[in-house]
């Protein structure tokens, strides 16, 4: 027989606050009744009691603590503080939930398929190909309506994704006042646990056939989608942007481990493990990591921007978090927070609503995005009856097909081995103690790059554009000052962060001091230097280019739109000769140098970027030393 927690549950559904959860590693389902807080920060998540963790519902629009733009559609960010806790497992659990049907009509989609289309047309052409970013994700919703009481309508969808579904990171149902949630989510975003972080980005999806009885199609399909460069791209680009959030929470950025498979019922997914070491309260991590750059797109700031301007409405609890706070043995604060994707929303009006968004890229096409949030939205939709349930076939296990693991392995050759593994720093002599500031232009590739400059010895700070001034940057006791990434034109100059950059890099050229400058600020420096910049289409947006920089070829990670052109004949800045290096298939200057002088076009500090440090060492050692 069940527990007797969950015999107050099924007495009395809507009557209490309550939540059962099955997480992934954990044997038995845990079964929470509690009470419910509303609250406006973060930080004023209450601590748990021994054997009474706390769950908080984080809605997207939480990200405005971050300052970043969003839709405030009120959505609360919500508290069930436990009370009553219990553990059970799982086939008490689906022995003792409901199993009646549960009517659900009126089902419709939020945005069309035509009107979904059209936006990823111009979020390529007017955001991408406009140099905001590298990949933005775009919501729409199922939305359909339901009679039943919804507490008792989440029990029974749960019951059926325990049965149905598989490969699920957490399968859950939270019913509080007001708002029911219900879903098998298959994306951790942060774990915390004895001072360790993890994340793990899934990006790439591989839908299963769907009339496919012996796995015939299933087989040949999964090869080449395993082999396909977008998918690919689109997970490096995720790993990216969430080793950008490691590197300010982890003391040592992180490390990558993987990629692997999540298979799952109607879907397969690839995914990294990344893993770090922190002191932060679990608070600021969470803070800090909203929200998953799988679920808006990168960099992490213009994304929510592109987001309000492109989804009409919130975004409520998708995209967002639930967050487990409990306590380990010793009285410590453990944290794990799955991503609120593939679930379903029931308001007290008995509305359903399930969200899916597609990861836009330069060459996505429109209406195979349409499919993909249709195709995601599936799993819940079949929970609900509104598709039919159709469960794995498990002689097919997609990880174990041949050369299924060679060709995920092979994906590891090309990246940065300064990710990759642990490595013991290693200062250079002749760098060691030097103070450099890093500008931060609102993409914090910067906290990468921070990681990057102390393995060679140096002593590092960031700091965004705003909080930089001129005598910021002519402080004497600076040896270097590096110039950092951001979205956007280098060339416009209603942009007053795009004016900064170009004052702050005039001022430390003008004195005659060393500089750095990285992407967009080497775009701004080239300006400056008098070279030509255009558009380039298609963009370089994710993408491993191998350049030859000044006689060394090395392989770098691009995320650019925008490009300075090679100039006729000589080139100089601020009376400081430079010289020019060119990646002729592009026409395009990736790299500059001269006396106290250094650019590069590319992401040395990117994942993508194989020779990234031996890069990034080398122009240090020529800005401040002169070789």
């Amino acid at each position: 027989m069940p527990a007797h927690l969950l015999d107050r549950i099924l007495a009395d559904p809507d009557g209490l606050s309550w939540a059962v959860l099955w997480r992934e590693g954990q044997e038995l389902v845990e079964v929470l009744v509690g009470d419910v807080l509303d609250l406006d920060l973060l930080r004023e998540v209450p601590r748990p009691r021994p054997d009474l963790p706390v769950l908080a519902l984080v809605p997207y629009r939480q990200i405005a603590e971050r300052g970043f733009d969003v839709h405030d559609d009120g959505t609360p960010l919500r508290v069930l503080s436990a009370t009553a806790y219990q553990r059970l497992s799982v086939d008490e659990l689906v022995a003792a939930l409901p199993q009646g049907t549960v009517e659900v009509d009126g089902e419709r989609f939020s945005v069309s398929d035509d009107d979904y289309a059209a936006t990823v047309e111009r979020v390529i052409e007017e955001e991408i190909g406009q140099g905001e970013g590298a990949n933005f994700v775009i919501r729409r919703d199922v939305v359909a309506r339901t009679t039943a009481d919804p507490a008792t309508a989440a029990l029974t969808w749960l019951r059926t994704l325990l049965v149905d579904e598989r490969g699920a990171y957490w399968s859950f149902a939270v019913h509080t006042p007001g708002h029911t949630l219900v879903g098998a989510t298959p994306e951790r975003h942060v774990s915390v646990r004895d001072g360790r972080v993890w994340m793990n980005p899934i990006s790439g999806t591989f839908r299963h056939p769907s009339d496919d009885p012996d796995g015939t199609e299933l087989r040949e399909s999964f090869s080449a989608f395993v082999k396909d460069t977008k998918e690919t791209e689109e997970l490096f680009m995720v790993v990216d942007e969430e080793m950008k959030m490691m590197a300010q929470i982890c003391s040592h950025g992180g490390r990558i481990a993987g990629p692997y498979l999540k298979q799952m019922a109607h879907l397969t997914h690839t995914e990294y493990l990344l893993d770090g070491s922190s002191e932060a309260d679990v608070r600021d991590v969470l803070r800090l990591t909203m929200f998953a750059p799988t679920v808006t797109g990168s960099p992490m700031e213009n994304a929510c921007t592109v987001i309000r301007r492109h989804e009409p409405t919130g975004r409520g609890y998708y995209s967002g978090v639930l967050a487990l706070l409990d306590l380990d043995e010793e009285g410590g604060e453990r944290l794990d927070a799955p991503i609120l994707i593939r679930t379903a929303h029931v308001d007290d009006a008995g509305t359903v609503t399930v969200s899916a968004g597609a990861t836009l890229v330069r060459h996505s096409d429109p209406r195979s995005e349409v499919a993909e949030t249709a195709a995601k939205a599936r799993g819940m939709l079949a929970a609900l009856g509104l598709r039919p349930r159709r469960q794995l076939r498990y002689d097919v296990q997609l990880a174990t097909l041949p050369g299924v693991a060679e060709d995920l392995a092979a994906r590891n050759e090309s990246l940065s081995p300064f990710w990759l593994a642990p490595q013991e720093s290693r200062p250079d002599p002749e760098l060691a103690g030097r103070r450099v500031l890093l500008v931060d232009a609102e993409d914090t590739w910067t906290q990468m790059l921070a990681h990057m400059v102390r393995h060679v010895g140096m002593v590092a700070e960031v700091r965004r554009w705003e909080q930089v001034d001129e005598a910021d940057v002519l402080d004497e006791d600076l040896d270097l000052v590096l110039y950092g990434p951001g979205p956007g034109d280098p060339a416009d100059q209603a942009d007053e962060r795009v004016v900064r950059l170009r004052d702050l890099l005039s001022a430390r050229l003008e004195a005659g001091r060393p500089v750095l400058a990285v992407c967009l600020s080497h775009q701004v420096l080239a300006d400056l230097a008098g070279l030509r910049i255009a558009r380039l289409s298609p963009t370089n947006q994710g993408v491993q280019l191998p350049v030859d920089l000044w006689g060394t070829v090395r392989r770098i990670g691009f995320y650019n739109t925008f490009v300075a052109r090679p100039p006729a004949g000589g080139v100089s800045v601020a009376g400081r000769p430079l010289e020019v290096a060119v990646h002729e298939p592009d026409d395009a200057v990736v790299g500059l140098r001269g006396p106290g002088v250094a650019s590069i076009q590319g992401h040395a500090e990117s994942v993508l970027s194989r020779d990234g440090l031996a890069a990034l060492h080398s122009l240090i050692r020529h800005a401040l030393l002169g070789r």
